[in-house]
């Protein structure tokens, strides 16, 4: 039996489990993988792993695209990590030529727009959990992202 997801689908099915209390679901096709894992408590953050796959892959749409990105401790305790949230390409600025959402040594707030992530051409902006001074930003624009990466380490306010 083939199984085929059109882009719908699987956008019914990620917000069906979003909605759920399912902490881990895999599901297999002929040319694609999609596997699901929450390990945090009260996020609803999905891991969507594709391997490159011989046919055109499914589309990777997160249950909530403007969810906040988790933010844990960092291997320094006065800082604290912004991961991403999904697996995606990194855009600091809103669009090109247009500045960054943030900078190093910028002040952010809570609710405020870090940057996008860009998921299967769905722009989804990363709002900051903390409010604080950003220290680092790891990773360059325009680059591929993965789940659970640390986009930025934010001194807390």
């Amino acid at each position: 039996m083939t199984m085929q997801l059109d882009h719908e689908q699987l956008h019914r099915l990620l917000e069906a489990l979003g909605e759920s209390d399912i902490q881990e679901f895999r599901l297999e096709g002929d040319d694609f993988r999609l596997e699901i894992r929450r390990n945090m408590p009260a996020q609803a953050v999905m891991a969507p792993v594709m391997p490159a796959p011989v046919a055109a892959p499914a589309p990777v749409v997160p249950a909530e695209p403007a969810s906040a990105p988790p933010a844990s401790t960092a291997t320094r305790s006065d800082l604290l990590e912004v991961t991403a949230p999904m697996v995606g390409t990194f855009y600091r600025a809103p669009a090109p030529g247009e500045p960054s959402f943030v900078e190093v040594g910028s002040r952010i707030n809570v609710g405020q727009t870090v940057c996008i992530l860009e998921a299967m051409k769905l722009m989804n902006e990363l709002e900051s959990e903390v409010g604080g001074e950003v220290v680092e930003i790891l990773v360059d624009n325009g680059t591929p992202v993965e789940f659970g990466q640390v986009l930025m380490r934010v001194k807390p306010a």
